[in-house]
């Protein structure tokens, strides 16, 4: 359910919105997109959180 969530908003938050003139510009752009949605888009469901500032936390105390 999570991995369908991330599509969608990718495609509304990215793909629909620009219009990539090569595979290999569409390519770049969705990797940046990607490491914005991780490291710098906070996430209600997270509260307001980052992926990776909770995916960070998780593992303190880990090693």
């Amino acid at each position: 359910m999570i991995i369908e969530r991330f599509w969608r908003t990718l495609k509304y938050e990215n793909v629909y919105l620009l219009n990539y003139s090569t595979i290999s510009k569409a390519r770049e752009k969705i990797a940046e997109y990607i490491y914005f949605y991780n490291y710098k888009r906070p996430h209600a469901s997270l509260n307001y959180k980052t992926p990776i500032s909770v995916y960070m936390a998780g593992l303190e105390g880990v090693a």
